[in-house]
């Protein structure tokens, strides 16, 4: 049986119907109207011990969703899950114990007190022996450069910082499962290495199963083999970063500089063409359209100025997965 085992799960909202002005206010007051959401619909994936998987998507795709569900703060319409073979609802207060939460936006740090202090709370709600929580919290600062930082109150620290507090706090008590959602959010370029160093550290020494959202592509790129993409609620691929990079890997960027206007182009192995400053951009296949018989054909009917030629990164890549599914 695999590690995490989600089957068929679906989540439902009831949001009230409201109309804007003081008439409708008043109509809805004592007359409620409903709707239902769908945010997430028959999703189905498994995931194995140690494994790291990225769970991407669009905002509102279900992702967030997704994860709380996994976490046991919301519990599905419809459907199953089995963590470790426990169910994250009926064995709530064995399963907590388990797992690691880092939600980006949210905060579970004292706001006016230490970091330091948040932690010495964890301890006793976990209930961590002291000899283990002080050397696990010791490597943790350690690995995180956090010593000068946890004496701080969180308010006055910067949002890297507070982030890889948030972090410390998640794993104290060596939960053997950790949902990432967005870890990375608004963090500057040190803070981010620090982040995804330490997560690839845990995972490979302490084979800590991690799941991971974010809309950082490069997050995706540097930390998961493995993406789950999830569209509208709906799974719409469950593959390897590998696989994907293959299959676009043909994709090629052409930057023209060019002081003409190039009119619609119809030749196939053309992908797109977007106006810039300056010229334009085009993606090409090149398995179909090689890049020397594109640059003639335009060179032909257009006078070019500069050329410029790249690969596909990361972010181009996930981007062109979202057309394929009409994301």
């Amino acid at each position: 049986m695999s590690y995490i085992t989600v089957d068929g799960i679906s989540k439902t909202f009831k949001v009230a119907k409201r109309n804007s002005g003081l008439r409708a206010a008043l109509k809805s007051f004592f007359n409620k109207e409903y709707t239902y959401i769908d945010a997430v619909k028959n999703v189905s994936f498994t995931i194995e011990k140690g494994e790291i998987v990225g769970y991407i998507g669009p905002n509102g795709a279900g992702k967030s969703t997704t994860i709380k569900m996994l976490c046991g703060i919301l519990l599905p319409t419809a459907g199953n899950i089995k963590v470790n073979n426990m169910n994250p609802f009926t064995d709530r207060k064995k399963y907590v114990s388990n797992i690691g939460v880092v939600f980006g936006q949210r905060s579970q740090l004292a706001w006016d007190i230490p970091a330091e202090d948040t932690f010495d709370l964890l301890r006793d709600i976990y209930n961590i022996e002291e000899n283990e929580y002080q050397k696990t919290k010791e490597e943790l600062i350690n690995l995180l450069d956090l010593k000068d930082v946890i004496k701080k109150p969180v308010r006055s620290l910067s949002l890297g910082q507070r982030m890889r507090c948030e972090i410390v706090a998640s794993l104290l008590h060596n939960p053997k499962i950790l949902f990432l959602d967005e870890p990375t959010i608004g963090l500057d370029a040190k803070s981010k290495k620090i982040v995804r160093d330490f997560i690839l550290k845990i995972n490979k020494e302490k084979k800590v199963t991690i799941m991971l959202t974010t809309h950082d592509m490069t997050d995706i790129d540097k930390l998961a083999k493995r993406i789950i993409l999830i569209g509208k609620g709906q799974i719409l691929y469950d593959g390897s970063l590998s696989d994907l990079k293959q299959k676009y890997g043909s994709y090629k960027k052409i930057t023209l500089i060019t002081k003409d206007t190039i009119k619609d182009i119809k030749v196939k192995g053309l992908i797109s063409k977007k106006k810039i400053d300056g010229g334009y951009s085009f993606i090409i296949d090149s398995n179909v359209l090689t890049i020397s018989k594109f640059i003639n054909n335009l060179s032909t009917k257009y006078s070019i100025i500069d050329i410029d030629v790249d690969n596909e990164n990361i972010d181009d890549v996930v981007l062109k997965l979202y057309q394929d599914y009409e994301i």
